[in-house]
């Protein structure tokens, strides 16, 4: 005689969110434990450990390696690689120095015509509704890695949210670090090209 075969079991029944501790919110959760790694500030230099710094290793690695968009003299130009929002970048000077009142005037500079330059870029690629660009100076004002000077630039679109949760939740990404990079760095030589003729008309 035979054995039976085993029927499929019933799933196992969802548990009622209402029974747990915690008061609803309006926000949805999109667990992401990869994240972890930045939260604990693994490779996370310190301001005397520049060799270590992901801004000091990235310019010694091929473009798309680094995922670098735009080399200038004194800065040049990286995907976050943690953005808030598709095609996120950052502005670095290739110097370690954390303070922007400790940058040389040369690195100021070309951070803001890089900075210039990257919203015509994005603007070209995404068309973004308008930006964030900033900087955090120090761990208090919410800098990832304080010891390395950095402007974000931050595409937004309308109705993505505002920039508070934006910093302080997880947001997904739809599109790829490198996908987004290889577009940018397309659209940089005219993104530039129409900077240096908006300087020159000026």
């Amino acid at each position: 005689m035979s054995a039976s075969p085993e029927l499929p079991q019933p799933p196992e029944p969802i548990e009622d969110a209402g029974a747990l501790v915690g008061a609803p919110d309006a926000f949805q959760r999109l667990w992401t434990p990869h994240r972890m790694a930045y939260i604990a500030g693994e490779s996370k230099p310190s301001a005397i450990d520049g060799p270590h710094c992901p801004f000091c290793r990235a310019p010694s690695r091929s473009d798309a390696a680094g995922l670098i968009v735009a080399r200038g003299e004194a800065c040049y130009v990286v995907m976050n690689l943690y953005p808030y929002s598709p095609g996120h970048l950052l502005v670095c000077p290739y110097r370690h120095v954390a303070d922007y009142i400790d940058a040389m005037p040369a690195e100021v500079a070309e951070m803001s015509r890089l900075t210039r330059i990257a919203v015509r870029a994005l603007s070209r690629v995404s068309h973004p509704a308008g930006f964030n660009i900033g900087m955090n100076q120090g761990d208090v004002a919410g800098a990832g890695i304080g010891a390395h000077l950095h402007q974000h630039v931050v595409p937004r679109w309308l109705g993505d949210t505002n920039f508070l949760p934006i910093v302080a939740q997880t947001r997904a990404v739809p599109q790829l670090l490198g996908d987004a990079r290889a577009a940018l760095a397309d659209a940089w030589a005219v993104a530039t090209a129409a900077e240096d003729g908006a300087v020159r008309d000026a």
